[in-house]
Formats: C-alpha cells, structure tokens, sequence
C-alpha cells in the first residue's frame, strides 16, 4: 500500500520560538509510529551500548539492516536490490518506482504528459543521472569533464522569514541563480553557469614514514547566463551520496537522535554534535533534519520532492512551481512552457508517482558485511573505536515500530552515523550555513557500504565533494572536534592505520 497522500497540519503553539531542547518530544509526524513499550526501550538501551569485546564479531553484525540486508553481489547492482524483507506485492511498486527513477525527463510540451515538464533549468535529466547505480556521484575529473554529478548550492544571507527558530541562520536564494547553480537548460533559456575545480596539493607525513597527499579543490563558476553573482553570494559543492538504507534512516526515532545531541560539549569529550532542526515543507512545522548533506530534509519524500524540483526542475505537490528554481530576474525561464497539469495533482509529477520514487528510494537494500571474523578487521574494528571515532559515528541504532511498514519497523541497523551535524574545521568548510548547520557543519554520513563504493561507482571518492580519492584521505580532511581522532590516526603504528581502514573497507 503506498503513503496516504493526505497532509494533515499539526498545530504546536508557540512552537517556531522553542529552543532545541524543548523539540526534542517532537513526534515523527512521517510516520505510523506504534509506540515502544518500556520493557522495549530497556532491551534497546542494552542492544546499542557500543561493545568493548574485539575478539569476535557481535551478534548480527554481518545484517547491517536487519532483516532489510540484501546479499553481497560483485558487481555495480549491489546497492540496487530491494530489501530483504520486502513483500512480492511491494517488490512491483520498488520495481516500478526504479523505473521513474531512471526515467528520462523532456521538455514541454512533449507528445506525452507522462515524461514532460524538463527544467526549464536542470541538473540532469533522471535521479539516476547523479545516483548512478544509486551509489555515490564525483566531481569533475578533468578541466573539460561534464560527466560528473556535482552541483553547486548558492544563497546570500539574511532576509526575513516565516520559519525562524532560535538558532534558525536566515538566508535566502542568490537574487539571479536561485538556490542551486543549475549547468544545463531547455531550448530558448541560457544555462546558468559551468562548475570548475582544479586542486593543489599537500604532503602529510605519516607515522613510520608513511605519507598521504590531500587534494584541495578550488571551484570556479564559468559561463555565467545571468551576469555576475551577488558579491556576498556563499556557494557550496556537492556530489550526490549513495542511497541505501534511507528508509531505515528514516525509522530512526527522533527522539533518539536528539538524545545524542550535545551542543554545549556538556561531557566534556571536544564532541558537540548538533540536531539540525527544520520547517517542513509537507507539514509546515519544524522536524529534526536528516537527509542532505547538512540535513535539510526531513524525510525521504521532502527529499525526493527537493531533488527533483531543484535538480531536474520537475515539480510535485510539495514544490508547484512549474519554472522550478527559477528567479524572477530569469524572465525566458519563468515563461518556458510548463508539465503541470491536472492529471498529475497540477505537478509535473503527481504524489503516486513522487510516492513511488519515495519508496523505492527507501527501500534500496543495504549490503550484508564482509569479513566480520577476519583478525584485522576486528583490530580494525578495535582501532575505530578507541580512536574515538564511534563519538560521532554511531554505531547501532533501532528503527520505530511501525504500522504497515514491516520493510524498516523495529530493525537493528548498524549505520555508523549520529545524524547530527558537526564542526570538522576550516579544511572541509563551506562556509555556506543552512537552517541551524553553520558553515564548517555537515551531518555525519553513514558509513554503511562505504567499502562497495568502487564496485558500484567504479571511483572511490569520498567527502561532501568528492576531494578524498581514498578511504585514508577522508579520514586525513577530519579536522574541527574531530582532530584529535585525525592526528591519532596520524600518529599511530602503521599496522594500526592499516587496520582502520581493512576496518572500514569491511562495512
């Protein structure tokens, strides 16, 4: 059975002016949420409390997911299969949004309604355009290379808005790109710019003469359609991440998450991992921020409705516009011709066909772990923690209960992520702020499949943009209130280093 379409507005007086602690009763508004019992929570706490025995593999580590672990195939469709539990009924609804995922957007007017509404700016023409084989997107590899998957965010800050809360950054979009740089158009509308990057380079030395080189990106927005950018214009790159396991994400109370959460280092551990709280689109109130880069959405169907408006300009019931992220200064895209049409909710993509992708989306399976008994992996394993890696990595997590979605309802999943959003120092800033994240925060990335990245992308770049080409290199870019982990990791005996990554390699 697909989501109730329906939005229901729920009313919190007073709630736009609450401090951070005070949402943390926020209820998961998203979903059918049966409620723990406390014998449930009890079992719980005791199941996630992070192990202290190294010597062999924990109970039902090899099931990352749960019972959604999807088997190990060696080659690029490992991150494409269904879950593992999922029904024969609702393997034809993941199959069928597959379809629209890959499905290739044209411009309007079109011979049918079912496949136009393109742009009139975009990014790409599918989902699986940037999500290719639904693993992880690269920056340019070349001065001339349009094959990549990166996009450019863009605003100014300031401006008046609705939806502030205490913390809230305000900003707004660049008066002449929008939100998001978008490099390709229709027929009749300029593009608006080409993204360039060229990288310089640095030696780090290593413990037992080993060295590392890091690769820092400078970018360049080239071929500007709508003349300069604003001078105080703040952009930030981004490659498209991999997308399994966002349903069990997803599931993960929020409760929980906010739990973690220690902005004022109140332990005392040099770890201040923040909640990214945002206004929901859907339900007009803020929720806890989970997916992109910084948490900006607030679910995987706010996410797959964002994406497709400001990434392919296709528009839903959630983002009407049929222009997509044009401004008003971008008067030839504004008047393009339009998909909205009756048939589709008066969107380019109707809520059964957003709720399609939305599923299957949330229903990529994640991969069974290898090697869990391997000796190194294990030391690996041991490294990775009492380097302090788990404080923003966390391991183990457990999924609502939930009504009519057995796919991801009280699963033991082992994402290696807290969800919250952390300082990692000036190397990896941005410097563009978003909602509550400031400009050198990102949300911790899960690092389940990360060790598949090459098998399903045929690359191993990593970080927010790319800049990382192997595992060791993203480990190196850590810096903010995780630099003492980064120069443990510096510092340690090669064999330790060595096993960190076979560690990681595993997952």
């Amino acid at each position: 059975m697909l989501r109730h379409t329906t939005i229901v507005l729920t009313l919190f007086v007073g709630i736009l002016s609450f401090p951070l602690d005070a949402a943390a009763d926020l209820t998961d508004l998203h979903l059918p949420v049966i409620p723990r019992t406390e014998a449930e929570k009890e079992r719980i706490a005791a199941v996630i409390r992070p192990t202290t025995d190294f010597s062999k593999p924990e109970q039902f580590e090899s099931n990352p997911a749960g019972a959604a672990t999807v088997r190990v195939i060696d080659n690029r469709n490992a991150f494409s299969l269904p879950s593992g539990n999922i029904s024969f009924e609702k393997e034809l609804d993941f199959k069928v949004g597959n379809g629209l995922f890959k499905k290739l957007w044209v411009s309007s007017p079109s011979s049918t309604l079912a496949s136009d509404g393109l742009g009139p700016l975009f990014n790409a023409r599918s989902c699986q355009r940037c999500h290719l084989k639904d693993g992880r997107g690269h920056p340019p590899e070349r001065p001339d290379d349009s094959a990549t998957s990166m996009l450019m965010r863009v605003s100014i800050a300031g401006g008046a808005t609705p939806d502030e809360i205490e913390g809230y950054i305000a900003s707004q979009p660049e008066p002449s790109y929008g939100g998001q740089i978008q490099d390709f158009s229709i027929a009749g509308v300029p593009a608006e710019a080409q993204i360039k990057v060229a990288y310089t380079e640095e030696v780090i030395q290593l413990s037992g003469g080993e060295t590392a080189s890091l690769r820092t990106p400078h970018y360049d927005l080239t071929n500007l359609g709508y003349g300069p950018l604003h001078p105080d214009a703040m952009i930030s790159p981004r490659v498209a991440p991999q997308m399994i396991g966002l349903g069990l994400l997803d599931a993960i109370p929020a409760a929980d998450i906010l739990a973690l959460a220690d902005p004022d280092d109140a332990d005392g551990d040099g770890i201040s991992g923040r909640a990214q709280i945002v206004v929901s689109t859907e339900y007009g109130v803020p929720m806890l921020g989970r997916f992109g880069l910084k948490a900006g959405k607030p679910s995987v169907w706010e996410q797959s409705a964002g994406a497709f408006a400001g990434d392919i300009g296709i528009s839903t019931t959630l983002f009407p516009a049929g222009f997509g992220d044009c401004t008003d200064l971008q008067t030839k895209c504004q008047a393009a011709p339009n998909g909205n049409t009756a048939v589709h909710d008066n969107a380019e993509i109707g809520d059964v066909g957003l709720e399609l992708v939305s599923f299957y989306s949330s229903n990529l399976g994640v991969p069974a772990r290898r090697d869990t008994d391997d000796p190194r992996v294990l030391h690996g394993k041991q490294v990775f923690y009492e380097t302090g890696c788990i404080s923003c990595h966390t391991p183990k997590h457990v999924t609502h209960r939930l009504d009519g979605q057995p796919e991801q309802s009280f699963q033991l999943i082992w994402p290696y992520t807290d969800m919250l959003e952390h300082a990692l120092g000036p190397g990896l800033a941005a410097n563009r702020p978003e909602a509550r994240a400031n400009g050198r925060e990102w949300r911790t990335p899960p690092l389940w499949g990360i060790g598949l990245t090459e098998t399903v992308s045929g690359h191993t770049y990593f970080l927010h943009d790319g800049r990382a080409r192997n595992l060791l290199e993203a480990v190196l870019w850590h810096g903010g209130e995780a630099e003492p982990h980064k120069q443990s990791v510096i510092d340690m005996p090669p064999a330790d280093r060595a096993a960190l990554i076979r560690f990681l390699e595993s997952l």
